[in-house]
């Protein structure tokens, strides 16, 4: 069987899958000559990630295909229910990136409370000439340590931002439309382990409350944060949006922005990908990475090793 890994697959997957018995392809076919290659080499497993599309008409017309991997945790370029409809398997592997994606959470807070993201563009060009006016400006940072994060969303990444909040003192306020509590338990480099039993709160208090909000859920049917949210949380909140780019509204995020209510925002994901709004781009007060919170190295191994696995679980 012949396995087209459009977006790539890490060498361990590939292996893996080799080991297996399958003939793996790992090029790069632009969208719009995929169904030509799918036909013409007769693949049986389409691995994908969120750069190429899988929608009906191309379900319709590879009849080859027995399989889609989506190699993450989304799946929203997949077409998935009618492929399933189609008699295909759909599979992805959504705890393989659980870590990174919390950790680009972090990255993007950290950076902010200490205006790395704006220093970080001022140093290069004015960095020689300015020192000491840039040191003034970006000496009123403030500590994650007692600060209170809201984390809309409670599922596997979720709960891992919260095991890092907890680890560096912060305060937990989550929310999560699918449990009351959850126990989450945090390991320590020498074996030690700390459980925490974590409550679910009401989004109400979430966004009064909270100092920081992380958006940590799959692509809603509507905005998760809206100009009515904006509306009820605290003066100078900072928000991160890992989750998915049409979570947040993000006119009503410049909005806020310019005028106080938010002080900063952390994106790595946003509403029209791959071409983020140029009020974005340009905005001082965003930090902004281009859809990598799953990209590691760490994450890209687990990633393939969980994909090869079910693929030879279900095709051999």
């Amino acid at each position: 069987m012949k396995i087209l890994a459009n977006d790539g697959l890490s060498k361990s997957g590939i292996d893996a899958l080799k080991k297996g018995g399958f003939e793996v392809l790992n090029v790069k076919v632009a969208q719009n000559q995929l169904e030509n290659y799918i036909n013409e080499h007769n693949i049986d497993a389409l691995i994908v990630k969120s750069l190429t599309e899988v929608r009906d008409d191309l379900i319709d017309e590879c009849p080859s295909l027995k399989l889609i991997a989506f190699a993450g945790v989304g799946m929203d370029t997949i077409d998935v229910d009618y492929a399933i409809d189609k008699g295909l398997h759909v599979i992805n592997a959504p705890e393989a990136s659980t870590v990174s994606v919390a950790e680009m959470v972090f990255a993007h807070l950290f950076g902010m409370v200490r205006f790395l993201h704006s220093a970080n563009r001022e140093m290069p060009l004015e960095g020689d000439s300015r020192f000491r006016e840039l040191k003034k400006a970006y000496s009123d940072g403030t500590e994650l340590r007692g600060k209170k994060l809201g984390i809309i969303g409670f599922g596997s990444i979720g709960q891992e931002v919260a095991k890092i909040a907890i680890g560096i003192g912060m305060e937990v306020i989550a929310i999560d439309d699918n449990t009351t509590s959850e126990s989450i338990t945090l390991n320590f480099f020498n074996g030690q382990k700390v459980n925490f039993n974590i409550e679910m709160s009401t989004k109400k208090e979430l966004l009064k409350e909270a100092d920081f909000i992380t958006i940590n859920v799959p692509e809603q049917e509507g905005y998760v944060i809206d100009t009515d949210e904006i509306e009820e949380m605290k003066d100078g909140v900072g928000i991160i949006n890992t989750s998915r780019g049409s979570n947040l509204n993000e006119v009503a995020l410049i909005t806020a922005i310019e005028n106080g209510k938010i002080q900063f925002a952390g994106l790595d994901v946003f509403e029209n990908e791959p071409n983020p709004e140029i009020q974005l781009l340009m905005n001082p007060d965003l930090s902004l990475s281009p859809h990598i919170g799953a990209g590691t190295l760490e994450a890209e191994e687990r990633v393939g090793l969980e994909i090869a696995k079910q693929i030879i679980e279900l095709l051999r």
